[in-house]
């Protein structure tokens, strides 16, 4: 046995005894699908206590590279939306844009996708083509149609899948938009974040069918939903137990704060909630829900530190102090943000709190909600 078919091994033995590989069919595609072909081009690795972050590549030159490509664990490919490792000689500070993600999520999303034999998929963002990889083995590539958004990206992709047999229909475009040509599809799975879940996806799963997708705010909050298509134009379904966090699509990505407003405007009182609740993944994602287009940054201020909540295309914004046990936020501009929040935090308490896989998110061709 090789070394690197002892390590895929190793990984599917590891996701099966910790529940995450459920069934027979993803085990056998996972055991037969070498996730290193998929990294030939290497990855990135974060160098410990570097601040700003920085990066560094691992090549396959390098002997950590097989071993890592086995372990459960994200793997950074590009960095600030073209540099590959190969690029790179020494370190990058960059905000990372594209990654082979940690496969025990794959493996979660793909079992928890409910894809069976004869059932024809959209997977929304191919990456490195791992999933795509994983997919085709378990339905037939002939089923599987992948989008890829970075022409790059994608054309490493195809070149990855060759390698391993798996010859897909693979698309470069806006995955937003689905692909209409091969629909409609029994399955959509998405391996990237939305804002808001396209109404192009449901019109191209056929009723019946599923959409399995991450949706999130801009506060960095997340969650794994399972729509059901009830018709070409609405779907429903639950979040899904165990958080998940994906890059965003990059349509959907927060835009740009530009110059903020002025912070020393807006009237200031007490408030009940304080910047923890945004600390804590299931608050700040029913925080989200009252602001899902409100970002959070951090400001020295008159020698103290305030908690900017703000939503740009809104104008409105919201700044947070906390001294000792006082508690005070300062709104501002056309609407009372942190108001928002509180009510809805309050209302969500009032319920006993309900956990995040109790909520259900519907879409209809004009709006998106999601509740408990």
């Amino acid at each position: 046995m090789t070394s690197e078919t002892h390590l895929r091994r190793h990984l599917a033995d590891t996701l099966t005894a910790n529940g995450t590989l459920r069934t027979q069919p993803w085990k056998n595609a996972l055991e037969a699908t070498g996730r290193h072909e998929f990294l030939r081009d290497g990855f990135f690795q974060q160098i410990e206590g570097a601040v700003p972050s920085a990066w560094t590549p691992v090549l396959p030159d390098n002997p950590q590279w097989l071993p890592a490509c086995y372990t459960d664990t994200s793997l950074v490919t590009q960095i600030a939306g073209t540099i590959v490792p190969t690029d790179i000689h020494g370190h990058i500070n960059r905000l990372p844009t594209s990654s082979s993600t940690l496969p025990s999520l794959v493996i979660r999303m793909l079992e928890d996708l409910h894809a069976d034999d004869g059932m024809h998929v959209l997977e929304i963002g191919t990456g490195t083509g791992y999933s795509t990889a994983l997919l085709s083995h378990r339905l037939g590539a002939d089923l599987v149609t992948s989008i890829e958004y970075d022409e790059d990206v994608a054309t490493r992709a195809r070149a990855s899948l060759a390698r391993t047999g798996q010859l897909p229909h693979l698309v470069v475009a806006d995955g937003l938009d689905g692909y209409k040509a091969n629909s409609p599809y029994d399955r959509i799975i998405a391996t990237c974040a939305v804002h808001t879940v396209p109404a192009a996806w449901i019109e191209q799963t056929r009723p019946g069918g599923q959409i399995l997708t991450t949706i999130g705010g801009w506060l960095g909050s997340s969650e794994l939903a399972r729509l059901t298509v009830t018709d070409h134009a609405t779907a429903s379904g639950p979040l899904l137990p165990g958080h998940v966090s994906f890059m965003f699509a990059r349509p959907h990505q927060p835009p740009k704060l530009g110059m903020l407003p002025d912070l020393d405007d807006g009237h200031e009182r007490e408030t009940r909630y304080g910047i923890d609740v945004l600390h804590d993944w299931t608050t700040r994602f029913i925080a989200q829900l009252a602001a899902p287009r409100a970002q959070h940054i951090t400001l020295t201020r008159n020698g103290r530190d305030e908690h900017i909540i703000l939503d740009v295309a809104a104008g409105t914004w919201a700044a947070l102090h906390e001294h000792h046990d006082a508690r005070t936020v300062r709104q501002g501009g056309p609407g009372t943000l942190w108001n928002d929040i509180e009510e809805h935090l309050d209302q969500w308490h009032t319920a006993g709190s309900p956990p995040l896989d109790t909520f259900t998110v519907t879409v209809s061709p004009h709006s998106q909600s999601i509740h408990w």
